[in-house]
């Protein structure tokens, strides 16, 4: 929100950082230092992906949502045997769960696509989407499925067969195959 009712907005955020026991939480005050804090959160990703390959997730739930879902996010990520790093546009809602595996481990690789799942069931479970921004592509098709059900998912193949009867665009991916959705 701008003026005082971001102002506010961003100290009860970072107070509730603090409450819940966070290592350390910042607040800008003026667009340099803002940028400056985007930076840093830009280089979270090639940070984690030292860790090891990263899949990353993208799910949106109602703000009010937020802090359960992050501690499904953590839940998920514990009984699968999954690190999972959290990066969050929280003020919209939008968490992108990073899911690390050790290079060259395929079980662990198998128990991340397992929390992956469960992560978009969650999401939706929570009221939201399984994606914020990043769209479906082939690794959602079972959560766009999930979240919009057999109806909508059909009336998107009619959609699609009807502007592509011959499907070249895109042929047998998420809309066109009706197995895919």
């Amino acid at each position: 929100a701008p003026g005082d009712a971001g102002a506010a907005e961003a100290a009860a955020v970072a107070e509730a950082f603090a409450d819940a026991g966070a290592l350390w939480a910042e607040q800008s005050t003026d667009a340099v230092e803002a940028e400056a804090l985007f930076d840093v959160r830009r280089l979270a990703y090639p940070a984690l992906e030292r860790l090891g390959p990263v899949l990353t997730e993208d799910i949106c739930v109602p703000r009010s949502a937020v802090p359960a879902m992050l501690a499904t996010v953590e839940e998920i990520g514990r009984r699968h045997g999954v690190r999972i790093a959290t990066i969050a546009h929280a003020g919209d809602g939008n968490l992108h769960p990073l899911l690390i595996t050790p290079p060259g481990d395929a079980e662990a690789r198998r128990a991340a696509q397992a929390a992956f799942e469960e992560l978009l069931g969650a999401a939706v479970a929570a009221g939201g989407t399984v994606t914020g921004e990043h769209g479906v592509g082939l690794l959602k098709r079972g959560g766009m499925r999930q979240e919009l059900g057999p109806e909508v998912c059909a009336v998107q193949r009619a959609v699609k067969n009807t502007l592509d009867p011959l499907d070249l665009f895109n042929p047998g991916k998420v809309v066109g195959d009706p197995d895919a959705n």
